[in-house]
């Protein structure tokens, strides 16, 4: 992990600053950009979102699916709690909080918002820092990449449902096709890209190929996130300065959530006695988010300006601190296990 990623929530946190004061200096160029759209599709937006998910993708090796059957246990803890646990409870939570606890600070339609954001981020499991994670718990990198390609492959099927089921549970309507279209450009064109690129690359088994690769376009996918920050908060100025303490607020219950989803998979890891280098990773991949799909899903259904997007984005800020929390929290703790 090279220092820029080490301390990437500090950048992230000077271009949320950033994005705030370009936001309240120069208005007419935010609304330039949020004017380029088609068919609820933000064009400034999806590149940088692309330019992001992209080189992740490239990592994704469905070949390794042929070991899928080899650490069950690990398996059945994050797809658990990745599709049946993990989206149901950040709904709960979400409602939890904007609907009761914290009531008396925001009105119900942007409350609304925020939920839906927050569900959002819920639905997506992580595909790319993931390897970030399992590689700083010196994880089984093979179990890792399995669990990767598994959750894309789910992803392609379950998100939009389940996404849709949440979001009307909670009384939120959103247009079927727009999910659709988000998952499609989000998901399965990156996805299919990857693999090709992939294929491509690994032609002949070299896999320092798509090292070398990924290595080159890795530095584009963080100045892709970054500068999706600054859009965001760009647009989002005039709400962040008006009411500074909404970042607080969403980060309350973003946080709970973390934690409390790690703490259910490493204590079944635990007493299920799952081999650390296995547990760890299962743990970390079904706490971390694909936050990414996130953005771009919240901007596509509720628009540039929205509380969702909002929320997405304070998941990029909250994440990468959790994550590292959480790492070394599991480090210290390795003895603990068979």
């Amino acid at each position: 992990m090279g220092s820029f990623e080490r301390y990437l929530s500090i950048w992230v946190a000077l271009c949320i600053v950033s994005g705030v004061i370009l936001g309240v200096a120069m208005p007419g160029l935010f609304e330039t950009i949020a004017s380029l759209e088609y068919a609820s599709v933000n064009l400034v937006v999806a590149l940088l979102i692309w330019v992001m998910i992209y080189p992740m993708m490239v990592n994704v090796d469905f070949a390794s699916l042929k070991d899928v059957g080899k650490k069950p246990k690990g398996l059945c803890i994050t797809l658990v709690v990745n599709w049946l646990i993990k989206p149901f409870s950040m709904a709960a939570l979400g409602v939890l909080f904007f609907n009761y606890v914290f009531a008396g600070f925001v009105d119900p339609a942007t409350a609304k918002e925020y939920i839906a954001g927050m569900i959002l981020l819920g639905v997506a499991p992580c595909t790319a820092m993931v390897f970030v994670w399992s590689q700083l718990v010196r994880g089984d990198a093979n179990y890792t990449l399995v669990q990767v390609s598994i959750n894309d492959i789910i992803m392609v099927f379950a998100f939009a449902p389940i996404a849709a089921l949440l979001l009307g549970v909670t009384d939120i309507v959103v247009p079927w096709e727009t999910l659709l279209l988000s998952v499609v450009l989000y998901v399965v064109i990156p996805l299919t890209a990857g693999y090709l690129t992939r294929r491509l690359l690994d032609g002949s088994g070299n896999h320092e190929r798509i090292a070398e690769f990924t290595g080159k376009v890795k530095p584009f996918s963080i100045m892709g996130l970054l500068a999706t920050v600054i859009l965001l908060f760009g647009f989002q100025a005039e709400t962040i300065i008006g009411k500074p303490l909404v970042i607080v607020l969403i980060a309350v219950p973003l946080l709970v959530q973390s934690y409390g989803i790690f703490a259910i998979a490493y204590a079944w890891g635990y007493l299920w006695r799952v081999p650390f280098a296995t547990a760890a990773p299962a743990a970390l991949i079904g706490t971390s988010n694909f936050f990414e799909l996130a953005v771009a899903v919240a901007i596509s259904v509720f628009g540039l300006n929205s509380g969702a997007a909002l929320a997405t984005v304070v998941g990029v800020l909250v994440e990468v601190p959790v994550m590292l929390s959480l790492v070394a929290f599991a480090n210290r703790t390795r003895a603990k296990f068979a």
